[in-house]
């Protein structure tokens, strides 16, 4: 789980202390073309076995480019903040032996422990970067690890690069603080939402940004805006279990080591899975035998794979009849050549006689995303991935952000923007055998 640029004594040992898991959204268990590497759906934070977390330490105000490069040759972390032509800050870090810190970015350079691609709209894997580049930083946050109980996460805007600096140009937004220290944002910003009681009795927080060094604000009026939002007093950068940080780009969730160990396993949802199959569920009109696919799920359709009504919620298998104009859209990214387009198939229901999407119904995979163990009975609008009745809710009341200063909730396991009339999500309505 350890990216390649650490140590080789830097590899978990056996029974390790895990601080947690960055997943990201939209991708339903692992990336298209498979989980290699540094470049994976899924992150987990082990301790190091040698610290390498680093804190402030001096700070150097210079006036001319020379100095600079002076203060940066010493092989140093540090921050510079170029306040104009003539004055740059730079600030050191030092070595830190009560934490570890993790990278994370658009980048494969060496310091990147967690590379993050564009996972909806521009920037999409495969696609020619001139053309759609990508709105992810190359050096875009870390997360700073205590390395004691109770190993507290801390999310901070920008990454160190392979020179060990964090540069914020003249144009960038940046300030002094009333206690003289020097802060700043990042072009897109680092936005972190965190939840109240999750998952047991989640609820959405606000979304905020977070600086530089850690500190929490409004959002600005767009995410590039030149303006910092206003301090979030009393708020904090630590991560909680259920947090999510978006990278204008890509929303990670942030699931603490406590928590992974009461959320559902994909062990557990594959027994869902067998306990759903069993209860041999059929097509009301077909009379055939439906069964949804084992996981990880195949990408293509199957021949008795469960096909729904989005607008009513009875389930169907696949059939012509009742047929509407079709219309095909593109879904969010991280799936397969199967999913990797809603057919939006416009059918007469045969039952109720109500009409709109009639879809294939997906397993939601990434088991990270699921609040609770309960039955896979709800699915999403309008991408048909199914999960339990509270996980649907949530997610469905989870607004991502989207642009520069849009938000909408969308489906965790695909990235499609969910329906907001009446609701993203319908109960499914399934049909026992009648023998």
């Amino acid at each position: 789980m350890n990216s390649p640029n650490q140590d080789e004594d830097d590899v978990p040992v056996k029974d390790p202390v895990k601080y947690g898991e960055l997943v990201i959204l939209g991708y339903n268990g692992s990336l298209p073309s498979g989980d290699r590497g540094r470049r994976k759906s899924r992150f987990a934070l082990y301790r190091r076995t040698k610290a390498n977390g680093v804190k402030p330490s001096t700070v150097h105000i210079l006036n001319t480019p020379q100095g600079s490069k002076a203060v940066h040759s010493r092989g140093q972390h540090s921050i510079s903040f170029t306040l104009s032509r003539n004055q740059t800050v730079v600030v050191e870090y030092c070595h830190d032996n009560d934490t570890d810190m993790f990278q994370i970015g658009r980048s494969t350079e060496c310091p990147i422990d967690f590379v993050v691609t564009d996972t909806s709209g521009e920037g999409k894997e495969g696609e020619d970067p001139s053309v759609a580049p990508s709105t992810i930083s190359r050096f875009a946050c870390r997360v700073v690890c205590e390395r004691s109980p109770p190993y507290t996460a801390r999310i901070y805007a920008a990454g160190f690069d392979s020179s060990k600096n964090i540069f914020l140009g003249e144009k960038a937004t940046k300030w002094k603080n009333p206690d003289g220290h020097m802060d700043g944002l990042t072009t897109n910003g680092v936005l972190v939402m965190h939840p109240e009681g999750f998952p047991e009795d989640s609820r959405q927080g606000l979304w905020r940004e977070i600086s530089v060094c850690g500190d929490v604000y409004a959002l600005r009026e767009t995410r590039s805006g030149p303006s910092r939002g206003k301090l979030a007093e009393g708020e904090s950068s630590a991560l909680r279990d259920g947090s999510l940080v978006d990278l204008c780009g890509a929303t990670l969730l942030w699931r603490t080591g406590e928590g992974l160990l009461h959320a559902p396993t994909l062990r557990h949802l594959e027994a869902l899975r067998q306990e759903l199959n069993a209860a041999r569920p059929q097509c009301p009109v077909g009379l055939s035998t439906l069964a949804f696919p084992s996981l990880p799920r195949s990408h293509s359709l199957e021949e008795r794979q469960p096909w729904v009504y989005l607008t009513c919620g009875h389930v169907h298998g696949r059939h012509d009849w009742g047929q509407r104009p079709e219309r095909q859209e593109a879904r969010g990214g991280g799936e397969g050549e199967g999913e990797g387009r809603i057919s939006t198939v416009r059918r007469e229901c045969p039952l109720c006689r109500s009409v709109g999407p009639y879809v294939p119904l997906w397993l939601g995979c990434e088991p990270a995303v699921y609040v609770d163990a309960g039955a896979p009975t709800y699915a999403f609008v309008p991408c048909g991935h199914v999960c339990s009745e509270r996980t649907a809710k949530y997610w469905a009341d989870t607004p991502l952000p989207h642009g520069t200063h849009a938000f909408r909730p969308t489906c965790p396991f695909c990235s499609a923007p969910l329906s907001s009339t009446p609701q993203g999500w319908t109960r499914l309505i399934f049909q026992g055998p009648i023998d």
